[in-house]
């Protein structure tokens, strides 16, 4: 017998479950089996008990908990996550790929497939699409209304594909201090006139054509608007969006993060957060997370009102749950479309007279480079068993250009090159007709920009005083390559292993370069 779904009214609900309701729990791995079990069990007890809105289900165990959560719901509970690079086996480098083709009809298809596969999985929230207008490898791009129209197109496709759209990161103005908000408070002078005429322009073109369930809100603060805190705690900020028509929910980013933890604490945060009508992302102990919230309540730091806002905010998200459509189907035609995403979104920027391409038959000298932990021996090959997972493979990228240059050489040298592998290269390459470097930067927290090595920019630098560099090829954001000096041809690809396998065919003139790029770049 199939169980009943009914829906939850906040008039049946006590303060406590209220609280729950303005939660976003998570199932993660938290060290070992047992804490694991405990942080899964208490997701299941809560939804028992009518007591959570939102549950964030990542990887671990995934089967196993969707199984669970579908076993001991019979409200319709928003399950939750994001993919920004979209599911396997349609996965994209980020959205920035979908900014370097501005193909609509990909954008929609991508958000079709990316629906697709996560109703398959079990969610029924996406937190996509990315519309911070930093150009960077999660975003689409700079220019405001390019970006609304490629986000409206995936929304519309996300919709087709039977998911509730969440876009992020809220409100995404410029910034004057521009950090990694996993790491501290970013800052911007941006007001709310400024705001509404630029970095919400996206968010309010989805709005207005009913593409837009929820935002999810960023760390940064704007003291413009709110002196005393950052838009996830902050009502102030988050309303400037609600008094243009937005009656969505609201999610933060997880509250782990210093751009809150750092100033507020772990427990004062979150009750900030849901007083702000915002639903918490815990990304911690769900227990301690849920009693953060109780004690804050009880502390006065939530009022009633806005506790009540908050929930209600979730409880009509979830009735939206009932009118999702049904799970779409992958036609061939998708299958079409998708696969020239990641080959259309190579970009190339040559010196006058030169192609994106090299000679197949030429001798090239290959300088891949390889993350730190990455072992390599005296001839320049890489200890696959040290490699770690991930989109960026260089063993399989020096074997790629062999194939594809067999009168070639390919060596490998660290982030971080050693004196030893720097002069081997400056050695080496002088027997070749060009030097030609791989490298790549991975977008991730707590690290900081987007950058390569003094090191490796060194080395490049002291080659091309006799020109012998003729082409880096860069994988992630091309930002990286501002600091190098003039390199005539450049070749551009997203993060991810498809989206190197088309690079390294444009460079072999097996396709045009016909990728644009996302954000302004000052080559030398």
């Amino acid at each position: 017998m199939m169980k009943e779904i009914r829906e939850l009214k906040l008039s049946e609900l006590s303060v406590k479950q209220k609280l729950g309701m303005a939660m976003c729990a998570r199932t993660y791995e938290c060290g070992t089996r047992e804490a694991g079990d405990a942080n899964i069990d208490f997701v299941i007890n809560m939804i028992r008990d009518h007591a959570l809105g939102a549950v964030w289900v990542g990887p671990y165990r995934r089967e196993e908990v969707m199984a669970r959560i579908k076993e001991a719901a019979d409200y319709p509970i928003l399950i939750v996550t994001d993919a920004e690079s979209g599911f396997a086996p349609h996965v994209i480098g980020m959205h920035g790929a979908l900014g370097r083709t501005g193909n609509l009809e990909q954008a929609y298809t991508f958000g079709k497939l990316t629906a697709i596969h996560a109703r398959q999985l079990g969610y029924n929230v996406v937190c996509d699409p990315v519309v911070d207008l930093n150009g960077g490898v999660r975003s689409i791009g700079t220019d405001p209304q390019k970006v609304a129209e490629i986000a409206l197109a995936e929304a519309k496709g996300m919709r087709d594909g039977g998911v509730l759209i969440c876009a992020k990161h809220f409100p995404g103005g410029r910034r004057v201090r521009n950090i990694d908000s996993h790491m501290a408070e970013p800052l911007s002078m941006e007001t709310a006139e400024s705001l509404a005429e630029y970095a919400l322009q996206p968010y309010i073109q989805l709005n207005n054509a009913g593409l837009l369930d929820g935002i999810m809100a960023g760390h940064c603060k704007y003291p413009n608007i709110d002196p005393d805190y950052p838009t996830s705690l902050s009502k102030k900020v988050c309303d400037v969006f609600r008094d243009k028509g937005f009656n969505g929910f609201i999610i933060t980013d997880a509250l782990i993060m210093m751009g809150t933890a750092a100033k507020f604490g772990e427990s004062a945060g979150k009750g900030l957060a849901v007083d702000a009508t915002n639903l918490a992302l815990t990304w911690s102990n769900n227990l301690r997370s849920y009693e953060a919230l109780v004690d804050t309540y009880e502390k006065g730091l939530i009022t009633d009102e806005h506790l009540d806002a908050a929930a209600q905010h979730v409880l009509d998200a979830q009735h939206k749950v009932f009118n999702l459509p049904d799970v779409a189907e992958i036609t061939e035609h998708d299958e079409a479309v998708f696969s020239c995403i990641n080959r259309d979104g190579v970009f190339a920027k040559c010196d006058e007279g030169l192609d994106a391409s090299i000679s197949r038959d030429g001798r090239h000298y290959f300088v891949v480079l390889t993350e730190s932990s990455v072992e390599i021996d005296d001839q320049g090959k890489v200890d696959v068993d040290t490699q770690p997972k991930g989109w960026y493979q260089p063993a399989a990228i020096m074997d790629r250009l062999m194939e594809l240059f067999p009168h070639s050489k390919a060596v490998a040298i660290n982030q971080f090159p050693s004196p030893a592998q720097n002069m081997n290269v400056l050695e080496q390459s002088v027997d070749f007709d060009d030097v030609i470097f791989v490298t790549f930067v991975i977008t991730q927290a707590y690290v900081g920009p987007d950058v390569l090595t003094s090191r490796v920019i060194a080395v490049i630098e002291a080659l091309q005083i006799t020109d012998r560099v003729s082409t880096v090829v860069h994988f992630g954001n091309p930002k990286a390559l501002e600091d190098l000096v003039h390199i005539p041809r450049i070749l551009a690809g997203g993060p991810s292993a498809e989206s190197i396998n088309c690079t390294l065919d444009v460079l072999a003139g097996n396709y045009p370069a016909k990728g644009k790029l996302t954000q302004e770049i000052h080559f030398q």
